[in-house]
């Protein structure tokens, strides 16, 4: 039975491009000042989604100045009764989308059957889904104009559904420093898009349906009140941030010092929103953290900022394609291994993205290479999935279906990486501003790391890349990112793309080197955690890494199950990726007659009680 309108709102059949547009007072109050722009909600929802979305119409006033835009998966096939069965739940218009209509406040726009929607100047855009998206993600779609369009001034919001459609593209909404709210898992009749998009990190609210206007209204006063956002914090809040900085550099692995104040401050009072704490109130905070060390340890992980995704910035990646790479590869001499070190590498994507791109200009070019790739990151957690290799279905957004067939094994409505791309990766826990770095690099990839960190601590970590390099080898920032002075040190490649080449190192190496011990000497130690090295120390452990590096025989640690833990020296001339699902075990990798010796010493060395043991193969003595 139908809904009868409710009889103070507006029921709109879809417009057409003759439709009215801005009023002369809208218009007006556009140009006047960005902060009397609306903010533009995009909602999303799928099974359970329509209650939902009563609910939270029920539950909004009629003049909250904010204009909505409603993403519900229909069926392409049917006409939707959205339209009717939304009006009569407030007094706001409510209409279906249509091609460049403008968008007003307190208005609410349905996205129609078989159409994707987006934002652009202002105005909504309807194109039909492609064969490549098909109709699986139009929230996603939606969020990623909306970021663009609106910046800050956008907000998310994510109710019931299944799914993962709206995890990526609000993503974007944050990069753009926009807002992102979420129903409660709990309450949802469908729970798999809101654990989807919490499972992010990227969301600014965790509430009930009832609750998220009081959200809004609070996002609308903060941005009215204060006008576009800067990276300067509040000066009141500083001594409250540095306190919580130091509480997690001291009951945590990580030290958040040299990160910039506003990044900070921003994110601690996204974790206090997500606990229910006004962000004025950092003290309670801060009592919350020393009472409550899960709570500490998720905002530790906040922190961390993990973004990414597989070929991110497309350009940029075409150039490595076919101008940079082509060269590197035609000019790597045969007997050593071309060595990648993606730095921040988060969840995998950007290290399997340079690992295919090399791996397909080898093949192309016939040339007998061996490749390793290096990703690290601080975050564990991050790694733990990177190692996995497991991705949603979603990549094939960024993916090729060439570079799906060849690097990706497709399964249980997951992609998984194959064992060749997986086995050119060895993934690490790594501190990039007090652990050791990787050296003899011919390629590092450190995309919008710097952007989050002070100029003392960007200064550091572009002198570290300067010492892993090797002479010629190319360094890769994000966009918003340069190597500062590089005088003596790079010389540019590409300034678009923010592409350097190392030079100078007989003038700079030993000083380089000589501030990355101090530096590490320099390091204060943290209760509860091993104490820094020395500066003798660490000048020791330096000594041993690079004359093990260049020195030593092939040599591998194995654990009880004959694991692979770690490798030193030309391991790669002894041990393959072996077939079928990525494995470490030494035995699987190893050549046929190099195999039956290999297991005959382990079987010594066990009944030995040994802790090693050499193996001469084809006239070589590995150990």
């Amino acid at each position: 039975m139908p809904v009868s309108p409710h009889p103070n709102s507006t029921v709109s059949a879809p417009a057409n491009s003759d439709g009215p547009g801005p009023t002369t007072a809208h218009s007006e109050g556009l140009l006047a000042s960005e902060r009397r722009k609306p903010l533009v909600v995009g909602i999303g929802a799928s099974a359970g989604g329509l209650e939902a979305s009563k609910r939270l119409l029920d539950a909004l006033a009629s003049d909250t100045g904010m204009a909505f835009i409603l993403v519900q998966h229909l069926d392409p096939n049917h006409e939707s009764m959205m339209v009717e069965l939304l009006a009569s739940h407030t007094v706001m218009t409510v209409m279906q989308a249509a091609q460049d209509m403008i968008i007003e406040p307190d208005h609410v726009y349905v996205i129609p059957p078989g159409s994707y929607i987006s934002v652009s100047n202002g105005a909504l855009q309807l194109v039909s889904p492609n064969a490549r998206h098909g109709a699986r993600l139009p929230f996603d779609y939606l969020l990623h104009s909306l970021a663009e369009d609106c910046g800050e001034r956008a907000v998310a919001i994510v109710l019931s559904g299944t799914g993962l459609d709206g995890s990526l593209g609000l993503v974007s909404i944050k990069n753009k420093r926009g807002f992102v709210i979420v129903q409660r898992p709990e309450e949802a009749g469908y729970d798999g898009m809101p654990r989807s998009a919490i499972a992010t990190g990227k969301v600014d609210r965790v509430c009930s349906v009832d609750s998220i206007p009081a959200a809004l209204a609070s996002r609308k006063g903060e941005l009215d009140a204060s006008g576009p956002r800067v990276e300067k914090p509040d000066a009141n809040s500083g001594d409250d941030v540095s306190q919580i900085v130091d509480l997690l550099r001291l009951k945590t692995p990580h030290d958040f010092t040299l990160y910039k104040p506003g990044t900070l401050q921003r994110r601690i009072e996204r974790r206090m929103g997500l606990v229910a704490l006004n962000p004025t109130g950092k003290v309670n905070y801060l009592a919350l953290l020393k009472s409550d060390p899960n709570e500490l340890d998720l905002l530790a992980k906040d922190l961390l900022i993990n973004v990414t995704n597989f070929f991110r910035d497309p350009a940029i990646f075409e150039e490595l394609a076919t101008t940079i790479i082509p060269d590197m590869v035609r000019n790597h001499s045969l007997d050593q291994p071309l060595r990648i070190w993606s730095a921040g590498c988060s969840t995998g994507e950007e290290a399997y993205s340079l690992a295919m791109l090399f791996r397909e200009q080898i093949t192309a070019q016939q040339r007998n290479i061996k490749l390793q790739v290096f990703a690290s990151d601080v975050d564990p957690d991050a790694i733990a999935v990177a190692r996995e290799g497991v991705y949603p279905e979603s990549i094939a957004s960024d993916v090729s279906q060439a570079r799906l067939a060849r690097f990706f094994c497709h399964e249980d409505h997951v992609y998984k990486v194959s064992p060749e791309l997986r086995g050119a990766v060895v993934f690490t826990v790594q501190d990039l501003l007090s652990d050791p770095p990787f050296s003899r690099l011919d390629f590092i990839s450190c995309r919008n790391l710097l952007i989050y960190l002070g100029p003392e601590a960007q200064a550091k970590v572009i002198s570290i890349f300067h010492f892993a390099l090797l002479q010629n080898g190319v360094l890769l920032l994000g966009s918003a990112e340069t190597a500062g002075d590089i005088e003596g040190r790079f010389d540019i490649i590409s300034k678009a793309s923010r592409l350097y080449r190392s030079v100078g190192h007989s003038r700079s190496h030993n000083y380089t080197l000589g501030r990355v011990v101090a530096d590490l000497a320099r390091t204060p130690p943290r209760a509860g955690l091993v104490q820094a090295p020395s500066r003798q120390a660490a000048l020791a452990d330096l000594c041993r890494r690079l004359v093990l590096e260049s020195y030593a025989p092939a040599a591998v640690l194995i654990n009880a199950r004959q694991e692979c833990l770690y490798t030193l020296g030309p391991a790669h001339r002894y041990l393959r990726v072996a077939q079928g699902a990525p494995t470490q075990d030494l035995l699987a990798m190893a050549a046929g007659s190099l195999r039956t010796k290999l297991r005959s010493g382990i079987q010594q060395a066990n009944q030995s009680g040994k802790k090693g043991f050499a193996v001469r193969w084809r006239g070589r003595s590995r150990r």
